[in-house]
C-alpha cells in the first residue's frame, strides 16, 4: 500500500515526539522542569552552595566577636594558697626593743618583761591557708589603632566570602546550563539516530526488493545493511549518553534523593536575534564582578595587617579595677581595701615578635593583592572577549547550516531517485543520508555552544536573571522542520514502497520506469 504525503511526515516526526520514557528504561518517569524552576531548585539544594553559606556565616561571627574588642574585661578570680608559715611580726624584732640589753634595765623592769610571755610579743598579719575571690575588671581605651585595624580586617573577611558564595554560585550556575541542555541536545541527537535507523530500514526494503528483482547487486544490499546496522549501534550509544546526561541533571537537582523519577528539560536551545552589546558585557564585568571584589578584600585585609603591626609599635594604655568579695578574717585582710582602681601604660621597648619583617611582610601582601588584581582586571576582559567571540562563531554556524541541511536534504532526495533508478549505488545514498544526518548533529552541536557561551557571559556579567528570561525565548526551529519536509517529500515523490505483497508474489518495486 501507499502512504499519503501527510502520513509520511507524522511517521517520521514520530521518532522526534517520542516522549522520554520511550527512549529510557521503563522504570524510569520524566518530569518537565523549566531552567528558571531548576535553577531554583539547586538553590535550595545544593551542598557547595550550602557549605559556602555556611562559611560566610562564620566570618560574620567572627567579625560580630570583634566588634567587643573595644569593651571592657570583667573576670572572676578566685585563688586558695597556702604558705610555708603564716606572715607574723614579732614586736621584740622592732627597735627599740630589737636594741635593748636587758641588762642594763633596772632589776625590776628586767623582771617584769621577762616575765611576759613570747607569744604576747608576736602579731599575726595572714593565716597559713589564704583564700581570696574578687571580681577584676580591664578596659583598653588607647591601642596604638589595633583593634580599629583587626575589625576592618573581619569587615574584609566577610566581603571575601560573601564573594567567594558568589564565585560559587556562578560557578554552578554555569554547570546547570551545561547539564540542563545537555540533556535537551541529547535526546534530539536520539531523536535524530533515530529518524536515522527508521530511514535506513526503509533503505534496506528498497535494496532488498531490487535485489530479489535482479536490478542491484549483493554487495549493494550487505552495504545498506551494515549502515543500517551501524546506525543502530549509534543509536544505542546516543540513548546511553542521553541517560548519562539525564542522571547528572537529576543528581544535581536532587543530590541526596535515589528515586526513579528523571527530570526532562522543558525549556529548549534557544539562538537570540541580536548578539548582546560587547561594550555593556565588558563595562558590567569589570565593575561587580565577584573576583575583582574578593582582591579589593584581599587589598583590605592587606592593608589592616599592615596597621595592626605598626600598632604594635605603640604604647597601650587601659584602665584596671579590682573589688575583693571574700577574704578570710586576718589582719591583713582587714588593713587592705575592699576595692581599686587605676589607669596602667604599657610600652614596648624590646620584644621577640619580628614586629619589622612582620610590617615587610604585610606591605608585600598588599602589593601582591594589587598586583593580582590588576591581572585578573586582563584576564577578564580577554575572557568575556573570548566568550563573545565564540558565541558569534556558533551563531554563523547555526546560521549557515541551515542551507547545509537543505542542501543535504535535496542530495539525499536526488540520490534516493538515483538509486532506486539503478543510476547510482547504495553507498552514494548511504552517503548522502550520513551527511544529512551528521548535519543535523552539527547544527544541534552549535546551539548547544551557543547557549554554552551565553551563558558564561550572563555569568560573567553578572546577569542571571537575564539568561533565565532569555530561556524561555522561543526561536523557530526553521531546519528541522524544513529537515523533514524534505524527508517527507523524497518518499512521498518516490514511487517505490517497500512493503512487498507476498500473496501476489509481485514487488511495487516494477513500478518505476526506467528501472533497469
Amino acid at each position: 500500500m501507499k502512504l499519503s504525503k501527510l502520513a509520511w511526515r507524522r511517521l517520521l516526526s514520530l521518532p522526534r515526539l517520542l516522549p522520554l520514557w520511550c527512549l529510557l528504561p521503563v522504570a524510569v518517569s520524566a518530569q518537565p522542569i523549566h531552567f528558571t524552576d531548576a535553577w531554583q531548585q539547586v538553590l535550595k539544594v545544593s551542598d557547595k552552595l550550602q557549605a559556602q553559606s555556611q562559611e560566610l556565616n562564620r566570618a560574620k561571627g567572627e567579625q560580630k566577636a570583634g566588634e567587643s574588642l573595644r569593651l571592657p574585661s570583667v573576670s572572676l578570680n578566685g585563688s586558695y594558697t597556702r604558705l610555708e608559715k603564716p606572715i607574723e611580726l614579732d614586736l621584740r624584732d622592732l627597735n627599740p626593743l630589737a636594741s635593748l640589753d636587758p641588762s642594763t634595765l633596772p632589776p625590776a623592769l628586767g623582771g617584769a618583761l621577762a616575765g611576759i610571755p613570747g607569744s604576747m610579743f608576736v602579731t599575726p598579719f595572714t593565716e597559713q591557708d589564704i583564700f581570696r575571690a574578687s571580681l577584676q575588671a580591664m578596659w583598653p581605651i588607647y591601642t596604638g589603632g589595633q583593634i580599629t585595624a583587626a575589625q576592618g580586617i573581619q569587615a574584609a573577611m566577610v566581603a571575601e566570602k560573601q564573594q567567594q558564595l558568589q564565585l560559587a554560585t556562578r560557578d554552578l550556575f554555569t554547570l546547570l546550563v551545561d547539564r540542563y541542555y545537555g540533556v535537551d541536545v541529547t535526546k534530539a541527537l536520539v531523536s535524530t539516530q533515530t529518524e536515522l535507523v527508521e530511514s535506513l530500514k526503509v533503505h534496506v526494503d528498497h535494496a532488498l526488493a531490487l535485489e530479489r528483482e535482479g536490478q542491484i547487486a549483493k554487495v549493494e544490499r550487505l552495504n545498506a545493511q551494515v549502515a543500517l546496522d551501524n546506525a543502530k549501534v549509534n543509536l544505542a550509544s546516543a540513548r546511553r549518553q542521553h541517560e548519562m546526561a539525564a542522571i547528572a541533571l537529576a543528581r544535581l537537582l536532587q543530590p541526596s534523593e535515589v528515586s526513579s523519577t528523571w527530570v526532562e528539560p522543558a525549556s529548549a536551545l534557544f539562538v537570540l536575534p541580536h548578539a548582546p552589546s560587547l561594550a555593556e558585557l565588558t563595562q558590567l564585568t569589570l565593575s561587580q564582578h565577584p573576583a575583582l571584589k574578593l582582591l579589593e578584600a584581599k587589598e583590605a585585609q592587606a592593608n589592616g595587617l599592615v596597621s595592626l603591626e605598626k600598632g604594635k609599635y605603640q604604647p597601650t594604655v587601659f584602665l584596671f579595677g579590682n573589688y575583693t568579695l571574700y577574704e578570710d578574717d586576718s589582719l591583713f585582710s582587714q588593713v587592705e581595701p575592699d576595692w581599686m582602681v587605676g589607669v596602667g601604660v604599657k610600652v614596648p621597648l624590646l620584644s621577640r615578635d619580628g614586629h619589622s619583617g612582620k610590617v615587610q611582610a604585610a606591605k608585600s601582601a598588599l602589593l601582591q593583592a594589587r598586583h593580582t588584581k590588576a591581572q585578573t582586571r586582563q584576564d577578564l576582559s580577554l575572557l568575556v572577549d573570548q566568550t563573545y567571540r565564540q558565541l558569534l562563531q556558533s551563531e554563523e554556524e547555526v546560521r549557515a547550516l541551515d542551507t547545509s541541511l537543505e542542501l543535504a536534504a535535496e542530495n539525499l532526495r536526488l540520490r534516493e531517485i538515483a538509486f532506486n533508478q539503478g543510476l547510482s549505488t547504495s553507498i552514494d545514498r548511504v552517503d548522502a543520508e550520513l551527511k544529512r544526518t551528521a548535519v543535523i548533529t552539527q547544527q544541534l552541536a552549535a546551539r548547544y555552544r551557543y547557549v554554552q557561551a551565553y551563558a558564561r557571559l550572563m555569568a560573567i556579567s553578572g546577569q542571571l536573571d537575564e539568561f533565565m528570561g532569555r530561556s524561555s525565548y522561543k526561536s523557530s526551529d526553521k531546519s528541522l522542520d524544513k529537515s523533514l519536509d524534505k524527508t517527507a517529500d523524497n518518499i512521498v515523490n518516490q514511487t517505490v514502497v517497500h512493503t512487498v505483497d507476498h500473496t501476489s508474489d509481485r514487488s511495487v518495486v516494477q513500478e518505476i520506469p526506467h528501472a533497469r
